[in-house]
């Protein structure tokens, strides 16, 4: 069997890892298709509608501008997805690209790296991000560039440790004394050996950057109106708990369902390339 067949049924082969992209790919699909499945303007405001329960008209009702929730929810999720997959990729850049140089090149470009990622941990993510976004003018380019310049320092680590540990292997000494430069050992010989622990630290980091933005959105910090986001329209409907809860049940499930098919997933991803992981042996000991 091929490495990527073997990969499949590893992946496949767990029920968390069907759930979690079941889960995702309806999101996506209810994302793709918010104009088909709600043929209302998210921002169409119509008083006379404000706060309807739930109906055959208004799936998950009215809020109190009489928008439907329904439109809303669909479309703050292209936001809320768009921008957790930029940020996230951001990070993904700076880290790969940082975390390359401290451990190929170590020395001082190590140290000063890694001092800077020490100085990222030493605040709350939340609170660094909060301060950030208090200082620049909120907006949807400024939350997700924020947002993926702060998540660098998790992945250079790692990028880092891993560099580390294949750059002292015998393939990558063999290219080195048959005379290949910098770029080609880091692209051909370093790179392909990370791309395992970076899939699995990129996927599960989404869950936490999308919750990232709905927090900073439900601060205010985030996604401006009227353009909707789930945390945005969840902080809207917190004084109306009582008399309408459907005004955050309805995006804050949608957003735990968008969370948690992340972290099955990426959860999932980690046992399959992990061989020392149980189900990483099991599958193992099957592929021999």
């Amino acid at each position: 069997m091929s490495i990527r067949g073997r990969f499949v049924e590893g992946f496949l082969g767990r029920g968390a890892a069907r759930v979690g992209l079941v889960l995702f790919a309806a999101v996506v699909l209810c994302t793709l298709l918010a104009d088909v499945i709600s043929s209302r303007d998210p921002v169409d405001i119509d008083l006379e509608r404000a706060l309807m329960p739930p109906s055959w008209d208004h799936p998950f009702g009215t809020d109190p501008f009489g928008r439907d929730v329904l439109s809303r929810a669909f479309h703050g999720a292209r936001l809320s997805l768009g921008v957790g997959f930029l940020a996230r990729t951001i990070s993904l850049m700076l880290g790969l690209l940082l975390g390359v140089v401290a451990g190929y090149f170590g020395g001082r470009f190590d140290s000063i790296i890694m001092r800077l990622a020490d100085i990222t941990f030493a605040f709350p993510t939340l609170l660094l991000l909060i301060a950030i976004m208090a200082v620049v003018s909120p907006g949807l380019v400024s939350l997700f560039v924020t947002l993926g310049v702060v998540g660098w320092a998790a992945m250079a680590r790692l990028v880092r440790a891993q560099v580390l540990s294949i750059k002292e292997r015998e393939y990558v000494q063999a290219a080195r004394s048959s005379g290949a430069g910098h770029p080609a050992i880091i692209i051909r010989h370093i790179l392909p050996g990370c791309i395992s622990p970076v899939l699995v630290v990129y996927t599960m980091g989404l869950g936490m950057t999308v919750m990232a933005e709905a927090s900073l959105s439900f601060l205010g910090l985030g996604v401006q109106p009227p353009d909707a986001s789930w945390g945005r329209m969840i902080s809207s409907g917190i004084a109306f708990m009582r008399t309408a809860p459907w005004l955050t049940v309805f995006p804050g499930l949608l957003l735990t369902i968008t969370v948690c098919s992340f972290n099955l997933i990426g959860d999932c991803l980690r046992d399959a390339l992990d061989p020392r992981s149980a189900p990483g042996r099991r599958a193992a000991q099957r592929w021999r």
